[in-house]
């Protein structure tokens, strides 16, 4: 072909002639052509033998006048090159997608499968989650029999990330619900004449359950997310796959001494926290209803046995192993993106305050009955 031809389109009779180059370079005017023509279309037939350089926006605008069925049915014993045909053919077929009716869904069946797939995403997690716990666990016994490989200077460095410079938040904001705990115990004991149990109220509440569950909830939120985007971050940058090119283990190298640390951290934090929240408890005993502080300690030497102390002591390394965990986990599960790094920081956070008080429901009624 030498030189450039317009294209066109004429109408004769019911058939359409096609002539020139239809090409990129003269799309614009041929697709004014073809919104022109459109309404007339319909039902027409297509005739090649004019038809000069041809590529697939060219071939598109055909299709598009005159739909694929025809242009199909055109190309059956047409004079056209063995390339222009294939061409035509391949751009008719793949434009010859039948459009699907989308049946509208009754509403409660939409909701149930959307129940389903929510709760086959829960298992799928709790799956992997099982999984990176037994991988977790069979490290940890692994390495801690063989002191060559422990990694102090991660632990010791994991240790005053999550415990050292949690330390002040947690005092703070323990203190401050103790308070709180005070003020609603007092006004509501008021009317009992029982306004002494506060005492009771305030040490009973941050020995078992408030001292490590605030603790944990402000780890889960503060330190999780660090070792999601920490360990989502080395993702990223490919940091993960030359460790293990290297012939390192990751879980080893990145999980085991924050989970360690995590499981020393937070019993220390848990006492911090019990003890800040009974001065909160304290303090207001003493401004708002004329107990000191020396019978406060000494109501709490009477009447709080040292099991309240223990049990909620030994939660905090069992949350603490979850929350590390999960954090983790999170980390590992980044794909290659900035964005993915967000996503799973914010699903760590909600998974690990979750675990957190979903266990310490079950702690609580397992006690209960235990009457522990």
């Amino acid at each position: 072909m030498g030189g450039h031809q317009e294209g066109y389109a004429e109408l004769s009779g019911r058939t359409f002639r096609f002539s020139g180059d239809w090409v990129l370079s003269n799309f614009s005017d041929l697709n004014r052509q073809v919104e022109s023509l459109t309404l007339q279309a319909s039902g027409c037939a297509a005739e090649f033998s004019g038809l000069g350089r041809l590529d697939t926006a060219g071939a598109s605008l055909m299709v598009k006048l005159l739909g694929p069925e025809t242009i199909l049915g055109a190309l059956q014993g047409s004079p056209l090159p063995r390339e222009q045909n294939a061409l035509l053919r391949a751009v008719a077929e793949s434009m010859d997608q039948p459009e699907q009716t989308v049946k509208p869904l009754n509403p409660v069946v939409a909701a149930l499968a959307d129940t389903g797939q929510k709760v086959a995403a829960v298992g799928r997690l709790s799956w992997l989650l099982a999984g990176f716990i037994g991988e977790t666990l069979a490290t940890l016994f692994h390495v801690l029999p063989r002191p060559h490989r422990w990694r102090f200077t991660s632990f010791v460095a994991a240790v005053h990330d999550t415990g050292l410079n949690a330390l002040p938040i947690v005092a703070l904001l323990t203190f401050l619900v103790g308070a709180v705990v005070a003020f609603l115990g007092a006004t509501v004991l008021e009317n009992f004449g029982a306004t002494i149990y506060t005492v009771n109220l305030v040490a009973f509440s941050f020995l078992r359950e408030f001292g490590v569950l605030l603790a944990a909830i402000l780890l889960a939120g503060r330190t999780a997310s660090a070792f999601t985007a920490q360990i989502g971050a080395m993702k990223v940058n490919q940091e993960l796959d030359a460790i293990r090119t290297l012939g390192l283990n990751p879980v080893e190298l990145l999980v085991v001494p924050r989970v360690l640390a995590m499981m020393l951290s937070l019993p220390i934090l848990t006492f911090i926290g019990m003890i800040s929240g009974m001065v909160g408890g304290a303090v207001v005993c003493a401004l708002a209803l004329d107990i000191p502080p020396s019978q406060f300690m000494a109501i709490v030497e009477r009447d709080i046995a040292l099991k309240h102390f223990l049990v909620g002591l030994g939660k905090a390394p069992v949350f603490a192993f979850l929350i590390a965990v999960i954090g983790c986990l999170e980390g590992f599960k980044v794909s290659g993106s900035a964005q993915s790094v967000g996503e799973h920081t914010t699903s760590s956070v909600v998974q690990s305050i979750f675990m957190v008080i979903l266990l310490d429901s079950i702690a609580a009624l397992f006690f209960m009955e235990m009457g522990w």
